[in-house]
């Protein structure tokens, strides 16, 4: 009589050595699941955090550009000829122009009690109303610069927060260049213009009355037309300074955040690999433990083929096996992964992105790592002679 396995009958007879050794076979599937979780980690945190990034990008704009004129010895900002700005403007294509000077002769402290020098990263500078447009800023709290010559000043984010400053008003002040200025607000965050961040902003009739500034401008920022990026840039320095244009430093500051974008998907092949390695790791752990399975089950091979069972039949209970343990580590590991990247991007307010290629593409890697991994074991049970098997013999 021909021996027969139905497709109902595998299923419960292939998991026998499963249910019989519970702790063996969810260790043996935890490395699958390690391996499985770790790229499908990767890949939905990079893509969210990408995602985000992008998003700010695209909030903040890719039209910005600012001018410099390198630093002096000190490291301050070197002076552009005080025509930079008005001759920037003139360009075609060009939006917005924001002059701003870096006031080298002052810096901002809490109170008149701090040591001079103790300025924590902060430094003055002098600016107007076309910053907001130039920046696409806005107040925290408070409100921006008149033109006045008043002692008034609005801090950068960072800056604010280096000093203690939480609030804005009448009763608010820093000193600055040896003099106190109110703090008539709180700039928000500005990932592009960092320098802004860290500084005590102040009008420019109030630098020329209070702090001597000169009238020449230290960057310029400004905001072309997306079309006319490229063109723009290309005639910035010779229209901030004709006299020396090699001197000048033209740079788009989106490119910075665009950059980040590169350094994520460099690590995210390195950390691909780590995956890459768990998941060998579990294989190599299911093949062994399906090995042993074998070994431990000779007399009950030797009786299934004695009692007709044919070479297949026994492959077929023992690759079933490998593959049952590899699709729940899978699955184990994405929801693991899954778990990972939702916690993260609540964590950071990244949307949540995971790719669909690392949900099934994870779950068939796990299943395609099973059927490799307990391919071996499954023909060296199917080699074995029923009288081999009975007699404990290999």
């Amino acid at each position: 009589m021909k021996s027969t396995l139905r497709i109902a009958d595998l299923l419960p007879t292939g998991t026998l050595g499963l249910r019989s050794r519970r702790v063996r076979a969810v260790l043996s599937g935890l490395g699958i699941a390690i391996g499985i979780a770790s790229i499908v980690a990767v890949l939905g945190v990079t893509r969210s955090s990408q995602s985000d990034l992008l998003a700010r990008i695209d909030q903040l704009g890719t039209n910005m550009l600012t001018v410099a004129n390198g630093h002096t010895m000190g490291g301050a900002e070197a002076e552009l000829p005080a025509t930079a700005a008005p001759m920037i403007r003139r360009l075609p294509g060009v939006q917005a122009v924001a002059p701003t000077a870096q006031i080298t002769t002052a810096a901002v402290y809490r109170n008149d009690h701090v040591p001079a020098g103790q300025t924590g990263g902060r430094a003055v500078r002098a600016c107007d109303g076309s910053l907001l447009t130039a920046l696409g800023a806005s107040p925290l709290t408070g409100r921006f610069l008149t033109s006045g010559p008043y002692p008034v000043t609005v801090l950068g984010h960072d800056a604010a927060t280096t000093l203690g400053v939480r609030g804005a008003g009448p009763g608010v002040r820093v000193w600055l260049g040896g003099h106190w200025f109110t703090v008539a607000g709180i700039l928000r965050p500005l990932p592009l213009a960092p320098e802004i961040d860290r500084s005590a902003l102040v009008s420019f009739a109030a630098a020329e009355k209070t702090l001597g500034y000169d009238g020449h401008p230290s960057r310029v920022y400004l905001r072309a037309r997306p079309d006319r990026v490229a063109a723009v840039a290309d005639l910035l320095a010779a229209a901030a300074d004709p006299a020396a244009p090699d001197q000048v430093t033209v740079s788009r500051p989106s490119d910075a955040l665009t950059a980040q974008l590169a350094v994520k998907s460099s690590g995210q092949a390195l950390f691909l690999g780590l995956g890459a390695i768990a998941l060998l790791v579990g294989a190599i752990g299911i093949a062994n433990v399906m090995v042993i399975s074998v070994l431990e089950r000779r007399s009950e091979i030797g009786l299934r083929r004695a009692l007709g069972a044919a070479r297949a039949h026994v492959a077929a209970q023992f690759l079933t096996e490998s593959l049952v343990l590899s699709s729940f580590g899978g699955a184990a590991g994405l929801a693991i992964g899954t778990a990972i990247t939702l916690g993260l991007a609540y964590d950071r307010g990244w949307s949540v992105l995971i790719p669909a290629q690392a949900l099934w593409g994870g779950l068939l890697l796990a299943v395609g790592t099973g059927a490799v991994a307990g391919l071996y074991p499954a023909l060296r049970a199917a080699r074995l002679s029923p009288t081999e098997a009975l007699r404990g013999g290999g």
